[in-house]
């Protein structure tokens, strides 16, 4: 192993699984599983790829009891492990002012799900699902959950896969409305592109709708909706082609159960100046009038320059221009805090490495960049994914953050970054949320030592979450570190008032009453769902469902609201 002078941070050399084992255990975590060891560093890095740091630049300090993260890195798949890091997957569960209501064995997505609730007829459901399995459940009781339904489906088969979606009740149509997005994957048909044409053609011809579809919800279950549309985002194909261009619409569509749709997307090839080895495109922002449901009308589209082919004198002003790495273009749409049909006038946009923007959306038919911000470069990860805007209308603030895609902090941190927008054409950083620390109690003294991913992924989805958000709590979703609530009362001093973090792995029923673990080590807690009417925090890990609920918040209900 790699000594280093005791003034400079130890560790920045990958360990193996022997050396690791000789950390002691105890408690629960006496029969802990071990921890995975370190892989060897990709050393046949593509041109232009950011490179290895530079050992001792980072790592664990064992006198501070801080972890150093690296300046920057390419993308390195896998644990890595450094001296500090623990050797088995911490068992511990940890909390402040949280109580957990309740725990459910259901894992529809191990690294990754969405959520969507609605009520029908005095009840209320939440999805959990990913594009190719979903679970229905009956939460009105969050104490006492019941499974109601489930799908897998056969994508490989050829049945189209399932995808992000909204349900909102339309008011003039006096009906329930749901919308659902459908966009080519981004992981699993395209490895690197670079140098892989067959895996580009694959994606190119994959047989799907790149667009979304609207529904009548009649019943809890899907399987009983009534299709009233199917559209493509590509202006070129129907949604009757089998092969249409461009990636769909990406991830969960804003709809308020009124007249406007706005969904993100590349509409066709064009949209390809993206460095990200396993997706093709640098998606935009559509508007969609859907007033009638059955035939929804295109509007506008917005995307940021340098986006397209033919835009590559701007695309190049971008330091992160040929790294192959970064993720540009949208991954999410617009985050609207007001509905245009309410008088709103502006969404905000997290565009991967092309960074923060303000767009005047009060004539949907001419969307226009109104300000941006080159938001700090951290390379490797998701550099701009979410934003907060549950707070801006009453402290002008709006929260934007990207998340972390390497193991045992082997990237720079994610921060989240508050953004003052009270002046929308002049917004500029006003200060980034707290890093957070682990509980006294656990046996590290830093998140980066207790392997997984380490940082923020998102704060639910503030347009289809139930109840009106809290003006001074935001929690996140976040990892390694559980789930984490931001005190906001002191803009300028916000502190953690409260966590969650769940132990990092554990076992799920699976046939013949037998369990097992989903080793999906990276993400322990991947997603959380908040009902704001409820008082509830729903926390989804690699190994179950929690439902939360804190004296920060309020009395959680049981039933329905009044």
């Amino acid at each position: 192993m790699l000594k280093l002078h005791t003034n400079l941070l130890l560790g920045a050399a990958l360990l193996s699984g022997a050396a690791l084992a000789q950390a002691p255990k105890s408690g629960a975590n006496l029969n802990a599983p071990d921890a995975p060891p370190g892989k060897p560093l990709n050393q046949n890095l593509l041109p232009g790829e950011p490179p290895h740091p530079a050992p001792g630049s980072y790592g664990y300090d064992a006198k501070t009891g801080k972890f150093k993260m690296p300046e920057m890195t390419p993308d390195a798949y896998g644990a890595h492990p450094v001296e500090g890091s623990l050797p088995y997957l911490d068992q511990n569960t940890y909390a402040k002012n949280f109580k957990q209501e309740g725990f459910y064995p259901f894992v529809a997505g191990a690294g990754h799900s969405w959520q969507a609730s609605f009520d029908w007829q005095g009840r209320r459901y939440l999805y959990d699902y990913e594009t190719w399995h979903y679970n229905v459940f009956d939460i009105t009781d969050p104490r006492d959950m019941k499974l109601v339904g489930k799908k897998n489906f056969d994508i490989k088969g050829g049945e189209h896969q399932f995808g992000p979606f909204t349900v909102k009740y339309n008011k003039s149509l006096g009906k329930m409305i749901a919308v659902q997005c459908y966009e080519t994957p981004r992981y699993g048909v395209v490895w690197n592109k670079y140098g892989n044409p067959d895996q580009v053609k694959a994606l190119r011809d994959r047989k799907m709708l790149r667009g979304f579809r609207m529904f009548e919800v009649t019943g809890p279950l899907w399987t009983d909706w009534k299709l009233l549309s199917e559209t493509s985002l590509d202006p070129y194909h129907s949604a009757k082609d089998p092969v249409q261009q461009g990636s769909g619409c990406q991830d969960v569509p804003v709809y308020d159960g009124d007249k406007y749709l706005f969904v993100a997307g590349a509409p066709d090839d064009t949209f390809a100046n993206t460095e990200y080895k396993t997706y093709l495109f640098a998606g935009g922002q559509m508007a969609f009038d859907v007033s009638n449901p059955s035939e929804p009308k295109r509007l506008s589209m917005w995307w940021a320059p340098g986006s397209r082919l033919g835009e590559e004198e701007e695309y190049k002003k971008n330091p992160r221009a040929g790294n192959k790495t970064s993720w540009m273009g949208a991954r999410m749409p617009l985050f609207i805090p007001t509905p245009v049909e309410k008088g709103g006038k502006y969404g905000y946009a997290a565009m991967g490495g092309f960074g923060f923007y303000v767009i005047d959306i009060s004539d949907p038919k001419a969307m226009k960049q109104v300000a941006h911000i080159d938001m700090p470069v951290s390379v490797t990860g998701t550099e701009g994914d979410n934003i907060d805007v549950s707070k801006v209308a009453t402290t002008g603030m709006v929260y934007y953050s990207g998340y972390p895609m390497s193991e045992d902090c082997y990237e720079p941190f994610k921060d989240i970054y508050a953004i003052d927008v009270r002046d929308p054409l002049k917004p500029k950083i006003a200060y980034t949320l707290p890093r957070p620390v682990p509980d006294a109690s656990a046996p590290f003294t830093d998140f980066c030592q207790r392997r997984g991913s380490f940082g923020p992924k998102r704060s639910g989805y503030a347009q289809i979450q139930p109840g009106t958000p809290s003006q001074r709590y935001m929690p996140y979703s976040y990892y390694n570190a559980g789930m984490q609530m931001f005190d906001l009362k002191d803009p300028a001093k916000p502190v953690i008032a409260g966590y969650f973090t769940p132990k990092m792995i554990g076992e799920i029923p699976v046939r013949d009453g037998q369990t097992q673990s989903i080793r999906a080590l990276p993400n322990p807690v991947h997603s959380i769902f908040v009902e704001w009417d409820r008082n509830l925090v729903w926390v989804f890990s690699n190994h179950g469902m929690y439902v939360l609920s804190s004296e920060l918040l309020g009395k959680p209900v049981t039933g329905l609201p009044k």
